[in-house]
């Protein structure tokens, strides 16, 4: 759903009035569930993606914030590997294996079959990811106390 479309004109009318006509506390519910739908409407699958990370990121940010020591760390390590490991994934893969076999068919002069993903990247991965990690870091930190809604943590 693109943003300049009539699709997109109707979607945000009636979330924006029905965010208005809700009580204060369903209102999360809503753009969650808005949210989810207007990213499933590119990649349906993808919204896997981002619940995994956003899974994870809940688990981990109560558990630094009730964890002490070293073991703190290694969550918030745990935590932005998972992160990391999913931009790798996604945006990054092809590049660099693209790359290790123009620089082993340099070095060797043989050439490498090229290994590729055939995926898009999923949009705003980056953003999500970022956001993520910063929330985790700021917990981890004590900066910002461990969010206990999974639903206001996703949203």
């Amino acid at each position: 759903m693109l943003f300049n479309s009539f699709q997109f004109g109707v979607f945000f009318v009636v979330v924006t009035t029905l965010y208005f006509v809700l009580p204060s506390r369903w209102r999360w519910a809503l753009l969650l569930g808005a949210s989810c739908y207007f990213y499933m409407a590119f990649i349906p699958v993808y919204i896997l993606v981002l619940a995994f990370t956003i899974l994870v990121d809940y688990v981990a940010g109560i558990a630094i914030e009730q964890t002490a020591g070293r073991k703190k760390k290694y969550l918030l390590l745990a935590s932005l590997v998972v992160n990391l490991g999913m931009l790798a994934v996604f945006k990054y893969f092809n590049f660099f294996a693209g790359n290790l076999a123009g620089l082993a068919a340099l070095l060797s002069g043989t050439t490498l079959p090229p290994i590729a993903l055939q995926i898009l990247l999923p949009i705003g991965l980056s953003f999500h990811t970022f956001q993520s990690m910063s929330y985790t870091i700021e917990v981890y930190r004590g900066k910002h106390p461990a969010e206990r809604h999974l639903g206001i943590l996703a949203l």
